[in-house]
């Protein structure tokens, strides 16, 4: 539970009196008992497959629900019952932030701001309600903007706190969590469904359904995704060495390579081999590619001592080969070549222990610099490339209709979520303020 809101003496009440603990065991079976029975597994599993919190923390969550319901015939409530009892043995605040728990409802929250340590403001995606300055101090330092957690905001005197029972939601767990609620509540299937409080009251154990139905899955039976590029070619690293013929220089091959047109300078001894953007294909699985001013790029090469490398991630962009061979051919041997799967790989960085430092370390000023430029560029292309939750439009195409507008303001949100999750790289300091103002949507970040 919440550290600093001591519930202890309230659990203990509940676990004593006999319907009360009748009662709570019924609430806790609601939030549990789906998934339990769905992957077939005890409480006492959970631990070892989520980590020793999680579960206490989903136990915190059905135990919230538990203060706030009424019970029949009378609309007995265990908060008001226990503080009419005890309520003398509680410290003031404890006293206010039970009260605060047996009105509070749980809702699926927004992140909109957070100041690491000290607040966080939430909007509440499922009410409409305005957004709510809250007091917080763990959360706020893991939490980041726009961020998405199911929790119930706690009204104590003047301010508001968050519950402990705060849960992340994943894409998919939002989306799982729609999902069980208009077919529990015979909703419209809208991209974000209103409900009043008591809907949400009603509610509460479908946002621990979805939170276990989305995580326990991935690690009972964790699965690499089917890694493709961006034509849907399953990936594959293949190097292509090329050794020069009997009396070439690294020049001759140089100024050939500058008179291919499909061929983009990257430095003073490398290209990229381009083809026009199209966008990524369609399929399951996550698709990885790299887009430049002039279109996807389809291999990388280099000139290393006496040869000419050409380096694909698809077996399929082995044609490239051919191109090579077509202008360079009387420069250049036969290629030989080598091939290295996604599990070869990463079983060769694992044993290196990660990337190689670099002898001559580049001033982190330096760094920040290249790589603020890098990431302008590459978002810039971005906003002119079709992107597949844009429905394969452009970020720019896509915000001229209500729809897209919607899209590209979840789009950025993502982006800029992701980015800020990024710790300890330089991707996770980048302001995207930009590219809200250069699509019309500022408006819209809050």
């Amino acid at each position: 539970m919440k550290q600093g809101h001591d519930l202890g003496g309230i659990i203990d009440f509940a676990h004593r009196d006999e319907a009360w603990a009748e009662r709570l065991a019924g609430v806790v079976d609601e939030h549990f008992l789906p998934a339990l029975e769905e992957f077939d597994l005890d409480f006492e599993d959970l631990a070892d497959i989520l980590g020793d919190q999680a579960p206490w923390t989903l136990w915190g969550c059905a135990f919230e629900d538990f203060l706030s319901r009424r019970w029949h015939p009378d609309g007995q409530n265990i908060a008001e019952t226990y503080l009419k009892r005890r309520g003398w043995t509680e410290k003031v605040l404890n006293r206010a932030y039970i009260e605060g728990l047996r009105d509070a409802h749980v809702s699926l929250h927004e992140v909109t701001e957070v100041v690491p340590g000290t607040s966080m403001v939430l909007r509440d995606l499922l009410t409409g309600a305005d957004p709510v300055t809250v007091r917080e101090k763990s959360a706020t330092r893991s939490l980041k903007q726009w961020d998405r957690v199911a929790v119930r905001v706690v009204p104590v005197r003047d301010h508001h706190l968050v519950s402990g029972g705060l849960l992340p939601f994943s894409a998919d767990a939002v989306e799982l969590l729609f999902d069980g609620l208009q077919d529990a509540l015979r909703l419209r299937k809208t991209e974000t469904p209103r409900l009043s409080v008591e809907q949400l009251r009603s509610a509460a154990p479908l946002f621990s359904s979805a939170w276990l139905f989305t995580h326990l899955p991935r690690l009972l039976d964790p699965q690499m995704p089917h890694l493709t590029n961006t034509d849907g070619e399953d990936l594959e690293f293949h190097e292509l060495r090329f050794p020069f013929k009997a009396g070439v220089v690294q020049a001759q091959v140089g100024a050939a390579l500058d008179g291919l047109a499909d061929l983009s300078p990257d430095g003073p001894k490398a290209w990229n081999w381009l083809a026009p953007a199209k966008g990524v294909a369609k399929g399951k699985g996550l698709a990885l590619g790299t887009f430049s001013d002039g279109g996807n790029v389809h291999g990388a090469l280099h000139l290393k001592g006496k040869a000419l490398i050409l380096e694909v991630n698809s077996a399929e962009r082995e044609r490239g080969a051919a191109l090579i061979t077509a202008a360079l051919g009387d420069l250049l041997r036969p290629p030989l070549t080598t091939i290295q799967t996604v599990d070869q790989a990463m079983r060769d960085h694992d044993a290196r222990g990660g990337p190689l430092e670099e002898p001559d370390e580049i001033p982190p000023k330096i760094t920040r610099q290249i790589m603020q430029a890098h990431f302008d560029r590459h978002y810039r292309d971005t906003l002119d490339q079709p992107i597949p939750a844009l429905g394969d439009k452009t970020p720019r195409q896509a915000v001229r209709s209500t729809a897209g507008r919607k899209k590209v303001v979840e789009w950025l949100k993502y982006i800029e979520n992701r980015s800020a999750k990024a710790e300890g790289t330089p991707m996770a300091g980048y302001d995207f303020r930009w590219m809200w103002e250069e699509l019309g949507v500022l408006d819209e970040r809050r």
